[in-house]
């Protein structure tokens, strides 16, 4: 039988080649590819080999699941749909630096009030995690705490000693199995790791935490099967000049997978949010033109924030367009449609468009709302202080409908706003929110525009008073 030979794998995505090159065609990485070891060869087909009868049950149950385990941090549950899982497992990523071992740490130690929590590093000693834990108030917290990468061991401790309730392991690109010739945090030894640890939790029935290294692209290091594995992925993301963490589902098996849980880093460790509306508008200044608040949803959850946006001439042959926190390709829509539908010409300009406080927004929803920090930059009339927008905008011109109309506008109404700017393309639509709360809606961008228009005119009028 003839020996196998090597052969080479992306670190990126995992695509395997029988010989070493620069680049990989799947996903277009460079010096990603790396030899690994040959696997013995595998016999084809199930011949010479009987398989062992699987039983199979009703959907019913025997009886009720098993409760949730609440962490003790209301931000992380509602994530996660409302408590960890038995026998779960979740991914946790996010860029170095941004709190992932900070986060699982305060949870770990919430949760040893009631339940048996073991924390396994491979990247920092134990003495480096107390001077964590004591940082954040938690030395006295009864967590399991280990320094360990060799998965074997750790199956064999976890397998073997007292049945623990929550594992973290800190992080899976540090663990590996000795069965394998590749270095740790290759595609080969994360897959390896993370499928014989989800192996032991289901079969045991405890919660893990997985941490993972994020790329410069901001996607989870290793094979993208590895997401695939998991029941739930989080990502923990924020601005390193902002003190607001963000920490989003993408994929949840047991929950909403638009979530968002929001945290402040204080000297102290994280601090749960619980109003992000108030938080994410304290800092706002009333009539200063080019600047709006977006009623907008994250999850179930009404959220507004302040739209922030510059517009000025530019000396440059091709203006600069500079977004934080938005779709650049949907600011170019927008820009596009304010310039053919409402004869505004701001290709000439500079355009610059912030989401304050770091938050990054994707609903189309907020559309409105862009535009008309655009146009009362353009014009220098300020949106008014108490007026809350939002909507969407197609091709044409026309303002379209968007979902949750009533939580955004009770959310506004809450934090004492007095006015919204809404879809109104739907009668049922047209009218309504809460008592305090005068609603306009608008059905043509072209509505919005005049409005400010009429604003200069005021204005001017006044000045030419005032000169008079």
């Amino acid at each position: 039988m003839a020996k196998p030979s090597s052969t080479y794998v992306c670190q990126d995505c995992g695509a395997a080649y029988p010989k070493w090159s620069g680049k990989c065609e799947a996903c277009g990485a460079w010096n990603k590819i790396v030899e690994e070891a040959p696997r013995e060869a595998v016999p084809k087909g199930l011949a010479g080999k009987g398989g062992r009868r699987v039983e199979f049950v009703s959907l019913a149950g025997g009886g009720a699941p098993p409760p949730r385990l609440l962490t003790g941090l209301a931000e992380l549950d509602r994530v996660c749909g409302g408590g960890l899982v038995s026998g779960s497992a979740l991914l946790v990523g996010g860029d170095p630096g941004i709190g992932k071992s900070t986060l699982l740490l305060q949870a770990v130690g919430a949760l040893a009030r009631h339940a048996r929590c073991l924390y396994i590093s491979g990247e920092e000693a134990i003495d480096q995690v107390r001077l964590r834990a004591r940082r954040l108030g938690l030395e006295n917290a009864a967590v399991g705490l280990a320094a360990a990468t060799s998965l074997r061991d750790i199956v064999a401790s976890l397998d073997g000693a007292e049945a623990a309730d929550v594992v973290v392991i800190d992080s899976i690109q540090t663990m590996y199995l000795d069965s394998l010739d590749s270095a740790p945090g290759t595609v080969a030894q994360v897959r390896a790791c993370a499928q014989e640890l989800i192996r032991l939790a289901k079969r045991r029935g405890f919660t893990l935490f997985l941490v993972g290294h994020v790329t410069k692209e901001g996607l989870i290091a290793g094979p993208r099967v590895l997401e695939h594995m998991v029941d739930t992925v989080l990502y923990f993301e924020g601005e390193r000049g902002h003190q607001f963490r963000i920490l989003r589902a993408v994929k949840n098996r047991f929950g909403a997978t638009d979530e968002i849980g929001v945290f402040e880093m204080t000297d102290g460790g994280l601090v749960q949010v619980a109003n992000p509306s108030a938080l994410f508008l304290a800092e706002r200044r009333g009539n200063v033109s080019g600047s709006c608040v977006f009623a907008g949803i994250e999850g179930s959850r009404p959220m507004l924030v302040e739209i922030q946006a510059l517009v000025s001439p530019s000396g440059l042959a091709t203006p600069r367009r500079a977004v934080v926190g938005w779709d650049s390709g949907r600011l170019s829509m927008v820009l596009a449609v304010l310039d053919a539908r409402c004869a505004l010409a701001l290709s000439g300009n500079d355009v610059y468009l912030n989401v304050a406080g770091g938050l990054r927004i994707g609903e189309p929803a907020a559309d409105l709302a862009v535009a008309a920090a655009l146009v009362s930059s353009a014009t220098d009339v300020p949106v008014a202080a108490d007026m809350v927008i939002f909507g969407e905008i197609g091709l044409s011109g026309e303002v379209r409908a968007v979902s949750q109309r009533e939580a955004r506008l009770k959310e506004a109404a809450k934090l004492g706003f007095a006015q919204a700017l809404v879809p109104g393309g739907r009668r049922r639509e047209a009218g309504g929110g809460p008592a305090d709360l005068a609603v306009r809606p608008i059905g043509h961008l072209q509505d919005m525009v005049a409005m400010f228009r009429s604003g200069v005119r005021g204005k001017e009028a006044r000045r030419a008073t005032h000169d008079g």
